[in-house]
């Protein structure tokens, strides 16, 4: 019998130093020396190459710059912990992700700015202003940047007009209008408004269906009730549809499923429904983010032979999965068409080449073995920092076509 199953109701056995876990604490210490390391090169950086790498600024210009970096980077956790810890403190979380927006442009263009100040050393050019000339171009750069990514993020989307030809669609549904949402993240920053019109172009599109593919907010659906609420007055022929992200299940996955059912949507937690229309059919189905089964969350995981239970095999399939690298089980099933977000296109450039080393598509519509289709939206809103660098939002309105060939457009 082990010391954890006793029966003398004694505490259990413990190595030396109290630890019953002493790999898992060791994990935990390393995990976090690594997280305060990447902060570090993070601030470091951005600092050095504006106020440190030989700029020599007037002292109160370097003292005042050198303030700011450390106290951002001081506060930058602890802003963190409190905006998407437990506490769920709103105003902390705006401060703390426009932050980590901010350095990491400014990290970014730091970094190419040190390759520019080697050219410039290399050439000999510059003389004994290279360092401030350097400086001066990674700050107006950058604010150039975060301005116009603000912009960008805080927009209504633009459209991206998709036709996608399905061969097992019947020919009464050829046409059919798929609106497409992902990734709206309504959040710290109250975006009511702003979902209020996106609702009113998702609606100009006289969509048949509606495809929201998940991580619909970050928190939970009392805190952004009225964020969500203009999703209930969204219009459609057919039906409309959403799955769980990632992000609901850091907060409460079931309540917004219920949530949605509420303003009128079909929740596709593992299942699936039928639309027809000219004697032709279409199922329509949905799985739970790959996250939900380590959740813990009761009857949470993705289940793709579930979702597709009963369902006519004859009948093309267009599947709804927030993670784009749930194709690979879609392949297999021999799917036709995958729905996707979770990228957001990276949001942040170049954030987008680590994107792509987890998942197998970025945007845009790929092929994944004889039949399978996945279209990976960019996102409707984002995540966390405030901004979009060269990853614009979109609302996506895919055409199906029983034949011819797929051309995209956009407007």
């Amino acid at each position: 019998m082990t010391p954890e199953a006793g029966s003398d109701g004694a505490a259990p056995v413990t190595p030396a130093g109290g630890d019953a876990h002493p790999r898992q604490s060791l994990r935990r210490r390393l995990g976090g020396t690594v997280i305060l390391l990447v902060l570090a090169t993070l601030f470091l950086l951005p600092w050095w190459t504006l106020f440190g790498s030989g700029t020599d600024w007037p002292l109160p210009v370097f003292l005042a710059g050198t303030a700011v970096f450390a106290a951002s980077l001081v506060s930058f956790p602890f802003l963190m912990a409190a905006g998407h810890g437990r506490r769920r403190d709103d105003r902390a979380a705006r401060v703390a992700d426009s932050t980590l927006g901010m350095v990491w442009v400014l990290f970014t263009w730091s970094a190419l700015g040190g390759l520019a100040h080697l050219v410039l050393i290399a050439l000999g050019a510059g003389g004994a202003d290279r360092a401030r000339i350097v400086a001066v171009a990674v700050a107006a750069v950058s604010a150039g940047l975060l301005a116009w990514g603000h912009h960008e993020a805080m927009r209504v989307p633009r459209v991206k007009r998709l036709d996608v030809r399905i061969p097992r669609l019947g020919g009464g549904l050829d046409g059919t209008r798929v609106v497409v949402l992902a990734d709206t993240h309504y959040g710290p920053i109250d975006r009511a408004g702003w979902s209020a019109r996106v609702t009113e172009a998702v609606n100009a599109l006289d969509p048949d269906v509606v495809v929201h593919a998940g991580d619909i907010a970050d928190g939970t659906p009392v805190q952004r009730r009225e964020q969500s609420a203009p999703l209930g007055t969204i219009r459609s022929r057919l039906a409309k549809v959403y799955v769980t992200g990632n992000h609901e299940y850091f907060g409460e996955a079931q309540g917004w499923l219920d949530r949605m059912a509420e303003l009128g949507w079909e929740p596709l937690h593992n299942r699936h429904v039928v639309v027809e229309r000219g004697g032709d059919a279409l199922v329509l189905a949905g799985v739970d983010d790959v996250t939900a089964e380590s959740s813990g969350l009761a009857g949470h995981r993705a289940n793709l032979e579930g979702a597709l239970a009963d369902s006519d095999p004859d009948r093309p399939v267009l599947l709804v999965a927030h993670q784009p690298k749930y194709v690979t089980q879609a392949a297999a099933a021999g799917i036709d068409l995958q729905i996707s977000g979770h990228t957001h296109g990276g949001q942040i450039w170049p954030f987008n080449f680590l994107v792509r080393i987890d998942q197998p598509v970025v945007h845009g519509l790929s092929r994944h073995g004889e039949r399978t289709q996945l279209y990976t939206s960019r996102g409707s809103g984002f995540w966390g920092p405030p901004f979009r660098v060269f990853a614009p939002s979109e609302i996506t309105l895919l055409t199906l076509r029983s034949a011819g060939d797929g051309a995209d457009g956009d407007s």
